[in-house]
């Protein structure tokens, strides 16, 4: 019959109980080898040494060595100097908050810009004189796509470019994707046959885009965007487009959310600079940190997208641009940040 110690478990099994009483500990039962007890002369277990194990061979190309990779990001922080503000909990440095704030300025430019740009694809897209089917066609080229960082940044998508109303595809060769594009030739094909259908279930593009009516900017934003969930289509490339065809006035659009998400550079810097993960409170605190700030909801998408990457990319704009002199003014004062020149003093 089995025996039962004071701490109500086998007296074999329990390790104080069976050495008190001089019982031999249970053998441990794994999915490997066993390692045997051995029970000494005063009550002490000892497990036997095991021998060696070789090591596992791992086959080239098999699923260990190749389907499960590890992807290591390497985060640029500025150096902790006691820096701390409610709207970015989760900084601990000045220098970061002001790279934060210059972000934030260049963004809310680029905007400025779609709404007032008088050449190039922008103001194409934005010419109310063109066909609307055509200029939405060439914005979702361009977020497709994505601008590059060079001195043209839209002439690989202005030589890809076809018509909506020829139905032909761009010619892939030789073209490629801006740093916030979604282009893969080897998928590109499924992704606009999966949005021409999208369009043509609605009618065209400009019912697709329009939904209901009745719907709010916001509303319509949200709604658009679930929908251009298709093969192919990154987060980065679906709110770009949103962001293109609302501020160049073709569409009422505009962000009432981020949303932040899944495995980019926006999501992974909202969340370090922003301090929570939980998509909620995520979206509250980013809202909350553009109105201070002074700029569009909006523009806190490409800022958090440069400033987590620690490299600013246009997304249209040149480089070199100039960031909005009232927003970063703004964000500074919002983030609690000062510079002094040389003749200046603490304010």
């Amino acid at each position: 019959m089995p025996s039962f110690c004071r701490h109500n478990r086998l007296i074999q099994n329990c390790t104080i109980c069976s050495r008190e009483q001089n019982v031999a500990l249970r053998p441990i039962v794994s999915g490997g080898r066993s390692t045997p007890e051995r029970l000494s002369s005063d009550g002490d277990t000892s497990p036997s040494p095991a021998p060696p194990r070789a090591p596992r061979a791992v086959k080239q190309g098999s699923p260990h060595s190749s389907s499960r990779s590890v992807r290591v990001r390497r985060l640029s922080r500025g150096a902790d100097d006691g820096f701390q503000s409610r709207l970015v909990p989760g900084l601990r440095s000045s220098e970061d908050a002001e790279r934060l704030a210059e972000e934030v300025a260049f963004a809310a430019r680029r905007l400025h810009a779609i709404e007032t740009d008088t050449t190039g694809l922008w103001a194409a897209v934005a010419d109310s004189s063109g066909d609307i089917e055509e200029r939405t066609w060439l914005a979702f080229l361009i977020a497709y796509i994505g601008p590059s960082d060079s001195e043209q940044p839209f002439d690989e998508i202005d030589a890809a470019r076809t018509t909506w109303a020829s139905g032909r595809d761009p010619d892939w060769e030789g073209v490629q994707g801006g740093p916030r594009g979604a282009l893969d030739p080897a998928r590109s094909e499924a992704t606009l046959a999966a949005y021409r259908a999208w369009a043509q279930r609605s009618g065209s593009q400009a019912a697709a885009f329009t939904g209901e009516s009745s719907w709010t900017p916001e509303r319509r934003f949200e709604r658009a965007y679930e929908r251009l969930a298709l093969p192919g289509m990154t987060r980065d490339a679906r709110f770009d487009l949103l962001v293109l065809l609302g501020h160049s006035g073709l569409y009422e659009l505009q962000a009432g959310k981020l949303a932040l998400s899944g495995e980019n550079e926006a999501t992974w810097a909202a969340k370090r600079g922003l301090g929570i993960a939980d998509p909620l409170l995520l979206e509250r605190r980013a809202a909350e940190l553009a109105a201070a700030c002074g700029a569009p909801l909006e523009a806190l998408d490409l800022a958090l997208h440069n400033w987590g990457s620690g490299k600013r990319t246009g997304a249209g704009l040149a480089l070199d641009s100039e960031p909005d002199a009232d927003v970063l003014t703004q964000a500074q004062e919002a983030l609690g940040l000062w510079r002094a020149g040389p003749t200046d003093g603490p304010p």
